[in-house]
């Protein structure tokens, strides 16, 4: 009789068959199957595996946890060394199962190494898989762990592509699409934190597969600092995916009786395409933020201080900065770099986290006081991670710095990095910050991270940081914080328990952005990603685009605004005001909800956001059309209703040489129109003509 351990979701299962002599093997990881049936049992997997070529005579298969050495030539799941060095074998011969519903968990264990390896896998609300993995040492002598995947398994020889995403600072998560690989691909990260091409993650495809249907995989380590995201072609025809966070050598020695836990791993599948991959994604996350009062309330439109001022400021210009914010409808005001001591530019300051007697000679409070009496919150920038050599942290404490013994210390932006692995580094960080907050009404702090490591502090840096973050959360419960590194350097589902918001990048010209937050929604959801209206010309970029254009890019997030609207004529600030108006307007449907992103004709590119039955649509574009009229768009998400009504909210552009609007749509600017739900999936909606660097943005109701 076949022994089968399952785990099912709506979409997908887990299938292990436990072999009493070749142990746990993969049976199957993909859409859902229904392997037990009534009268009968599943094959075996060795009935179905004759003797092939230039093989070993005893069959192997694809094993749970394989055992290097013993047959097996793909890549290890596990990689432990003893005193000497010397490859420790891990071969299971005993294996202890528990299941639930909704739960699988197998203990692997090996009487000759003294190893036990646990693995875990849970199905989450909205069709994810979490899964983790966790080895412990019960021999008689310490070994060191040089690698633990979080998560190892076969892909079937039926995928066909794969996504990934790469950056640099101001030009994150670019998008990749190539065929799956017939030797080894694998993304890698050694840079400290997870880095700017995007969260430790990827997609891959089966055949056919698109935004909106067909198979679909996706996988995040839940993770921010170094790691390993790796694809390998076996002979056999199938592939191994692999997913660790890097463990630097000798990094951890387990005693007898210790264990190491990997960081988990979330696992999507989906028969909905891309966009059925995101949504699992989208749901895991979520059920991981831990909101002020837990739950979210509408996300607050910001105005940062930085592109308005950079370290220009004092406290009467940031009085006046925030006031002509609060004219336009600012929610939420963040005093960027520069008002700790000593901090005149970027060459000093970092770790003495006291108000510049200077610059604020009466401390933060009055000023917080001040915004909050204008009806908004005030936030204030930080950096907690770094430390600049002129500083008088640096002076009393130079060993508090990552560095190697009697080597140079590299610097970039004129700093280093604090060593977050030790005790008494996060105590006084966590003494400084707790300080600031308790003696200003401050409700937000952006929290940045300016540089690569160099050297490594290994993964225990990385956990130090969650440490403190951790504690600063339960002091503060009701300040909540944004992820920042130089830009989007570390967005991640690893930091999203900590964090409420991620800044997507210091580039906040709206052509780039409209890429980039597509790559942001792949992983993480909307009302976590940070998208300003910034300034014209682009301070990264030095492009120009209409305030509408921008305004309407940046509703698509979490709102903000980084210039001085007084600055502006009194047109143009009449325009972000009401781009900031709309995105409260609209917030209740793009926040929270469903997102479904897709491609029209002639590089039209667009994103649908809210329930079921209630959608704001974007269609964007960001370069001339090249076809004279734009083709209907077809939007298969809304076959789910019997009919829709459908109004032109805007189409966001240069003003003045306007595309003139066809009848349909001055109709549609006026009332809404109505289509059955086959029609607009299948033969799609009309569009209007669309310059360059514009978006139409429409309003979809479900026809009681």
């Amino acid at each position: 009789m076949t022994t089968l351990h399952a785990l099912h979701t709506a979409q997908a299962s887990i299938v292990l068959e436990h072999d009493p002599k070749r142990g746990v093997l993969w049976r199957h990881c993909g859409l859902r199957v229904e392997p037990d049936f009534e009268g009968g049992d599943l094959p075996k997997a060795s009935e179905g595996r004759g003797l092939a070529s230039f093989a070993l005579n005893r069959d192997i298969g694809m094993p749970l946890v394989p055992s290097s050495g013993l047959g097996w030539f793909g890549p290890a799941a596990v990689q432990v060394r003893d005193a000497d060095g010397t490859l420790v074998v891990f071969a299971p011969d005993t294996c202890a199962v528990e299941a639930s519903e909704d739960a699988l968990s197998i203990t692997l264990s090996d009487t000759v190494s003294g190893l036990e390896w646990t693995g875990s896998f849970a199905a989450l609300p909205g069709g994810a898989i979490r899964a983790s993995a966790a080895i412990r040492n019960k021999g008689d002598a310490p070994v060191m762990l040089a690698g633990l995947a979080s998560l190892q398994l076969p892909l079937a020889a039926s995928f066909a592509q794969l996504i990934s995403w790469r950056g640099r600072h101001n030009a994150e998560l670019n998008a990749y699409v190539e065929a799956m690989p017939q030797q080894r691909w694998e993304k890698v990260g050694r840079r400290g934190l997870s880095g700017h091409g995007g969260p430790p993650g990827l997609y891959v495809l089966g055949q056919d597969a698109g935004w909106h249907s067909g198979l679909a995989m996706a996988v995040q380590l839940e993770w921010s600092g170094d790691h390993s995201l790796a694809i390998e072609r076996d002979y056999e025809g199938y592939w191994t995916l692999s997913a660790a966070a890097t463990l630097a050598p000798g990094e951890i020695v387990l005693a007898q009786g210790e264990s190491f836990t990997t960081p988990a791993a979330l696992l999507a599948i989906s028969d909905q395409g891309r966009n059925g991959a995101m949504a699992q994604m989208h749901a895991a996350v979520r059920a991981m933020v831990r909101w002020p009062g837990g739950t979210m309330s509408p996300r607050p439109v910001h105005l940062n201080s930085w592109e308005a001022c950079y370290f220009d400021h004092d406290a009467a210009r940031i009085e006046a900065l925030a006031q002509a914010g609060a004219e336009v409808g600012i929610e939420r005001f963040v005093l960027d770099d520069g008002w700790f001591k000593g901090r005149r530019d970027d060459t000093a300051g970092l770790g003495d986290w006291f108000p510049d007697p200077q610059t604020y000679p009466h401390g933060l409070a009055p000023l917080a006081a001040k915004i909050e009496a204008m009806g908004m919150q005030f936030g204030l920038w930080v950096e907690p991670e770094m430390i600049n050599p002129d500083s008088d942290l640096y002076r009393a404490h130079p060993d508090w710095a990552l560095a190697l013994p009697g080597r140079e210390r590299p610097t970039a932006r004129n700093q280093l990095v604090l060593d977050m692995r030790r005790e008494d580094v996060r105590d006084y960080l966590f003494e400084r910050l707790d300080a600031v907050l308790r003696a200003a009404p401050i409700g937000y702090l952006k929290w940045d991270h300016n540089r690569d490591h160099a050297p490594s502090g290994g993964a225990a840096q990385v956990r130090g940081t969650y440490a403190l973050l951790d504690r600063l959360r339960a002091a503060h419960p009701d300040v909540e914080i944004e992820g920042c590194a130089g830009g989007g350097g570390r967005s991640d589902a690893g930091l999203v328990p900590y964090v409420h918001r991620f800044w997507t990048s210091d580039n906040i010209d709206a052509v780039a952005r409209v890429g980039m937050q597509r790559g942001f929604n792949a992983f993480l959801p909307p009302e976590l990603m940070g998208s300003h209206i910034g300034a014209s010309p682009s301070h990264a970029t030095g492009r120009t685009q209409s305030m509408a254009f921008r305004g309407a890019i940046a509703s698509m997030g979490h709102l903000g605004v980084e210039l001085d609207p007084a600055t502006l004529a009194e047109a143009y600030r009449a325009e972000l005001a009401r781009w900031i108006a709309f995105a409260k307007e609209w917030r209740h449907l793009l926040h929270g909800t469903d997102v479904a992103l897709g491609e029209g004709t002639d590089s039209l590119r667009w994103q649908a956001a809210g329930t079921p039955g209630h959608k704001l649509l974007y269609c964007i574009r960001t370069t001339p059309p090249l076809d004279r009229r734009p083709q209907p768009l077809p939007l298969p998400f809304a076959a789910s209703c019997m009919a829709w009504d459908v109004r032109l909210l805007a189409v966001a552009e240069e003003p003045g040489h306007g595309i003139p609007r066809s009848h349909l749509h001055d109709r549609m600017e006026r009332e809404s129109v109505r289509y059955t739900g086959s029609w607009l999936a299948n033969a799609g909606l009309p569009l209007p003509l669309q310059k360059a660097q514009s978006v139409a943005i429409f309003e979809m109701k479900e026809v009681p």
